[in-house]
C-alpha cells in the first residue's frame, strides 16, 4: 500500500513539470482563417477590433463583406455627390410638379430639408427597388461577394488576369473604406460650422459651402 501511494505521488510530481500544451485562442484561429481575405492589407493586415468576426464561419464574414462594400459604394458616391452639387452642378427641370427646380437644392443636410416630401418618398421607394432588385444576386452567376453583374453588365472584367481582378477588388474595398470616413467627415464638420471643406481652408483655398442659399 505504501509503495503504492509513493508511486502515485511520484508520478504527480513528476507531471508537475511537464509541458503543458498551450490553449489554442479562438481568436488566433479567426485570424489564420480571415487573414488571406482580399481587404486583410498592410500595415493592419487582418484587424477586427470589435470581435465581429468571433467563433465566425465562412458564410458570417460574407455577410460582413457585403454589407462593407454596399457602404463602401454608397459612401464613394455621397462623397462624389456632395463635391458635385457643391461646386454647383445641378440636373435640369423641377424635382416636382409645383416649380421646384433641382437649382433651387442646396448641398448637405440643407439640401435634405429642402427636398419637398413627394421628393424623399421618391427617393425612398428607388433605394428600396435597388436593394431588393438590383444590388444583389438574383441570377446566382456571382463569382465573389458583392458581384451583382448577374450576367448583364461586364465592363471587361472577364478579360482581367485573376492577379488584376483582385488587385481591383481590393483597391475597390479601400476607396470604399476611404469614402466611408470621408463623408462622415464632411456630414460632422458641417453640422458643427456649416463648413465641411475645412482642409480647403488649411490650404488657403476656402470654400463659401451653400453660399446663396
Amino acid at each position: 500500500m505504501f509503495r503504492a501511494v509513493v508511486l502515485a505521488l511520484a508520478m504527480a510530481s513528476a507531471a508537475a513539470f511537464a509541458p503543458v500544451k498551450a490553449p489554442v485562442s479562438r481568436t488566433s484561429v479567426v485570424t489564420k482563417a480571415f487573414e488571406t481575405e482580399i481587404g486583410a492589407q498592410q500595415p493592419l493586415g487582418f484587424w477586427d477590433p470589435l470581435g465581429l468576426l468571433e467563433n465566425a464561419d465562412q458564410d458570417r464574414f460574407d455577410r460582413l463583406r457585403e454589407v462593407e462594400l454596399k457602404h463602401g459604394r454608397v459612401s464613394m458616391l455621397a462623397v462624389l455627390g456632395h463635391i458635385t452639387t457643391t461646386a454647383g452642378i445641378r440636373l435640369g427641370g423641377d424635382i416636382d410638379l409645383h416649380g421646384t427646380s433641382f437649382s433651387d437644392i442646396p448641398s448637405g443636410f440643407a439640401g435634405l430639408a429642402a427636398v419637398p416630401p413627394f421628393g424623399l418618398v421618391q427617393m425612398f421607394f428607388a433605394v428600396g427597388a435597388l436593394e431588393l432588385f438590383v444590388m444583389k444576386d438574383i441570377t446566382g452567376e456571382a463569382e465573389f461577394v458583392g458581384d451583382f453583374r448577374n450576367g448583364y453588365i461586364d465592363f471587361g472584367w472577364d478579360t482581367l488576369s485573376e492577379e488584376d481582378q483582385i488587385r481591383k477588388r481590393g483597391i475597390e474595398l479601400n476607396n470604399g473604406r476611404a469614402a466611408q470616413m470621408g463623408i462622415l467627415g464632411l456630414m460632422v464638420h458641417e453640422g458643427l460650422d456649416n463648413n465641411p471643406y475645412v482642409i480647403n481652408d488649411l490650404f488657403g483655398v476656402p470654400v463659401e459651402f451653400n453660399a446663396g442659399f
